[in-house]
């Protein structure tokens, strides 16, 4: 989900190769950073047809604007290489996509090609949703997707989409020129939440906080899921979603990280920008600040001068394990609609965009400001070689210390998530943490009885 909504997230020198190795890489090589790729043919491809051009109509869940300059650029050169198809492509805002959607269902007329976030993968899936992509491309394609991105857009019948990219809802940005004056070593960022509380009491004065982090129940109820994984070890909902499990004494520390952060007014007081937004980082209102790995693009874009003088580390662990996971893996794939009457030739828009030559993906990469990262081991390869992705000083530290612990994106209701939100929220601001625990415990449980959730979870 990531970015929830406003939204729903580099690889340098051999780190990124051996995040990726798992995965087989096909022959296919770049080409120079050319964008007109050599397509990577489907099983039963119908580039040769002859005919009438075949329609495939392809939303797109419109994001950052170079995205949508990006898909155009490459729905023309494909629709320019292939005869027989047209892809008719179509950005759509994020506010109206839900509406939007749901009218196409009503009419019967629902898209072939869909952008879809990777949490509704296998719910779809249990509704008949999204076509099988096994058949209709190339098995050399699924191989190429990295072995912890895989289980995102497969299910035990087989694949249901096609991962385009990743990104880590959770990275600690900091300003080094604060770190200094605050007496702070600028290469040795808090490791721990103790550590981290210490930092941000140090670098608060001035007028500037010393943290910044989520802080109402819509935003903690997604960006925080790495950090209950990381605090207890799972969710606060039983793995088959049978029983609530909120009540967990290790969800005690996550919600005094908070509530010391908040009360001790070390963090703003007021939310004046959501979580999936750099602004008050960018800005130079706080030293130290959780967010997005697609933050990076932000503030490449928009706050240059922070950005020269910011490094980033894997947001601190609980008790300084950096193996133990502080954030999920959100983004997005292409799936076909399962009643889609042109399911072939739409796959062969997806196998020439996001499976194809990794010269396509390494430029839309290199787009984003290497800010969001490739699933597919060929791409990664692709972007160690590339001179522009190997100077990033960003890209290896995601790569290297938080892409390989992140965890998928839960799967379950979201009013699962907002319950636990909800829970943090009142205990940020000064709530009894064991009552918020409790209630966040019986919500959930109202939510299994009510959706009738209990072994369901796929």
């Amino acid at each position: 989900m990531v970015r929830r909504f406003g939204l729903r997230s580099i690889i340098a020198g051999t780190m990124v190769v051996a995040l990726f190795a798992s995965a087989c890489s096909p022959s296919a090589t770049p080409s120079g950073g050319s964008n007109a790729a050599t397509a990577t043919p489907a099983a039963g491809a119908s580039d040769a047809a002859i005919g009438p051009k075949v329609e495939v109509v392809f939303w797109q869940r419109q994001f950052e604007d170079y995205q949508q300059a990006w898909f155009k650029k490459q729905v023309a050169a494909f629709n320019a290489a292939h005869p027989a198809i047209e892809v008719k492509y179509t950005a759509v805002p994020g506010d109206a996509w839900d509406a939007k959607l749901k009218a196409a269902q009503a009419a019967g007329k629902v898209p072939d090609v869909l952008t879809t976030n990777y949490g509704a993968i296998k719910p779809g899936v249990v509704n008949g949703q999204f076509a099988k992509l096994d058949g209709l491309m190339k098995p050399e394609a699924f191989a190429d997707i990295a072995d912890n991105v895989k289980d995102f857009v497969r299910t035990k019948d087989g694949y249901f989409g096609y991962p385009m990219l990743v990104e880590p809802s959770t990275v600690l940005y900091y300003r080094k020129d604060l770190f200094t004056a605050a007496g702070l070593d600028p290469a040795k960022p808090p490791k721990n939440w103790d550590e981290l509380i210490a930092d941000a009491r140090a670098l608060t004065k001035g007028g500037v906080y010393g943290m910044n982090i989520a802080q109402t129940a819509p935003d903690l109820g997604w960006s925080s899921w790495g950090l209950q994984y990381n605090a207890a070890g799972h969710l606060p909902i039983a793995d088959d979603w049978s029983a609530p499990r909120a009540t967990d004494p290790a969800y005690t520390k996550l919600l005094q990280l908070y509530q010391t952060l908040y009360t001790e007014k070390l963090m703003p007081q007021e939310a004046t920008f959501p979580y999936a937004d750099a602004s008050f980082y960018g800005q130079g209102k706080v030293a130290m600040s959780a967010g997005g790995s697609w933050e990076i693009g932000q503030l490449s874009a928009d706050f240059k001068d922070t950005l020269a003088n910011t490094a980033i580390a894997a947001f601190p662990s609980v008790d300084g394990d950096a193996t133990k996971p502080t954030s999920t893996l959100g983004g997005w794939t292409l799936t076909i609609d399962a009643k889609s009457k042109v399911q072939q030739q739409a796959a062969d828009f997806v196998s020439w965009l996001l499976a194809g030559d990794p010269a396509i993906m390494t430029d839309f990469f290199k787009a984003a400001g290497y800010s969001k990262y490739s699933p597919r081991a060929s791409v990664a390869a692709a972007l160690a070689a590339d001179p522009d992705a190997s100077r990033n000083p960003y890209l290896a530290i995601v790569s290297r210390d938080v892409l390989p612990y992140a965890k998928a994106e839960p799967a379950y209701p979201w009013d699962v998530s907002i319950a636990f939100g909800t829970a943090i929220e009142k205990a940020m601001k000064g709530g009894d943490i064991d009552a918020a625990l409790a209630e966040a415990d019986k919500a959930i449980a109202d939510v299994i009885t009510k959706q009738k959730l209990a072994g369901t979870a796929p």
